[in-house]
């Protein structure tokens, strides 16, 4: 009578592993790589101040384009992530009006966090902090024989994200940034202020762990 007990059990204790398994592929842990696409939003600042003495207030205007993500977990709970983009061109109006824009790159390396890593959790959220790097390019002014430069900025950044994971190596991705932006500002040859960008970057896509 207690023969079939003993398969019963097997198969009971086959399943347990099985599943166990199987939720173990789903942890983040030490040793992923992982990549994310999608589309970003760079949204600055309302107020980003004003040149020539306060002559011209500043209003940068928001653009959508293209980005990457590349990210290593070295523990479960930790890893690292840098942004790429392709070029964000931005408007700016001067005293209302849309007189000058300017292509950057934004380029930001974090450091992150995972309360849930190590763990089968489908949802993994994420918080990070580091630095960016933007560079300024083709910046124009539609103001005959007057130049706008912008250099280059350093600045901290923070950042929250999550993953809705889909199977061991795909997710639905979403994360947002705020940088912050401050560039010096040359019209004309001279010194004219600093443009304060500081804006919130999101982004939306998927997320590929290998």
């Amino acid at each position: 009578m207690r023969k079939p007990f003993a398969p019963t059990l097997l198969a009971a204790g086959l399943a347990a592993a099985a599943f166990t398994t199987s939720t173990q592929a789903f942890a983040y842990g030490a040793g992923d790589f992982f990549t994310r696409l999608g589309v970003a939003k760079v949204a600055p600042k309302s107020d980003n101040g004003s040149l020539v003495d306060g002559a011209l207030d500043v209003d940068v205007q928001d653009d959508t384009n293209f980005a990457f993500t590349l990210g290593y977990r070295f523990h479960d709970k930790v890893g690292v992530e840098l942004l790429a983009a392709l070029p964000f061109e931005h408007d700016i109006n001067l005293n209302g009006q849309n007189l000058a824009s300017t292509k950057h790159l934004p380029p930001t390396l974090t450091v992150q966090y995972y309360p849930l890593g190590g763990t089968a959790a489908r949802v993994q959220p994420y918080v990070g902090a580091g630095i960016n790097y933007t560079r300024f390019s083709s910046e124009k002014l539609d103001v005959e024989g007057v130049d706008l430069e912008l250099d280059s900025s350093w600045g901290a950044a923070g950042q929250v994200g999550v993953d809705l994971l889909i199977d061991d190596n795909w997710a639905l991705n979403a994360a947002a940034w705020y940088i912050d932006i401050d560039s010096d500002a040359t019209v004309g040859g001279a010194d004219a202020g600093t443009v304060n960008i500081d804006p919130w970057v999101v982004m939306g896509g998927i997320s590929y762990r290998f």
